[in-house]
């Protein structure tokens, strides 16, 4: 499965290097209010520098990453893709988190970080590491136009997709594009479940 196997329609934008900031900016937004994230930073600022982080460094330049204007984006790691964080990575998440929320959050961080790496699925997959619509747009039919170009691919392709779902009211969404649990992250005895959610590729 290549990014030439990926047919996006008209109004979408695939993100290169320069998109990177508006893709960070709308998937922060998305989620603003998640409750994996708000345990984890508290902090609106940290969660946005999260976002802009890994859009920039690695979902951008490494997976495949697009938007639909200043409304929706979706970040993905395609199959045999490098999603691994160097030291300069690491500095460009912890700084920020540190400056804005303290160790305690960093200490937090990097556990979940270290928790997803231990669990993440060994077998063949297309990785949503985040898709998300501005407040001001939801509701309107976005999220699933714009999680559907990948299904389609992976469905073409005959490979799975996964995901970890930090936001219970978002399962019946993932559920109903195809996703079911599998099992569930959790960093700490305190944090929030990350769901594990694994899509079959369906046959035309």
């Amino acid at each position: 499965m290549d990014a030439v196997d990926i047919d996006l329609p008209e109004g979408f934008m695939h993100a290169t290097a320069r998109h990177s900031r508006e893709v960070g900016e709308i998937t922060a937004d998305a989620f603003r209010n998640d409750p994996f994230n708000a345990w984890l930073f508290g902090k609106y600022a940290a969660i946005r520098a999260l976002f802009h982080a890994q859009a920039r460094r690695i979902y951008v330049p490494r997976g495949f990453s697009y938007r639909i204007g200043d409304e929706g984006a979706a970040m993905w790691m395609l199959p045999g893709g490098d999603s691994s964080l160097s030291l300069v990575d690491y500095a460009a998440i912890v700084l920020p988190t540190l400056w804005h929320c303290g160790p305690t959050a960093v200490s937090r961080a990097l556990k979940t970080g270290e928790a997803m790496e231990r669990q993440h699925p060994d077998f063949e997959h297309a990785y949503l590491f985040s898709i998300g619509v501005r407040a001001a747009h939801q509701g309107k039919g976005l999220g699933r136009r714009l999680i559907q170009p990948m299904l389609d691919a992976c469905d073409k392709a005959g490979t799975r997709a996964y995901l970890e779902n930090t936001n219970p009211a978002n399962t019946g969404f993932y559920r109903s594009c195809g996703f079911e649990p599998m099992g569930e992250v959790r960093p700490t005895p305190d944090a929030p479940p990350m769901v594990q959610m694994v899509r079959e590729p369906r046959s035309a």
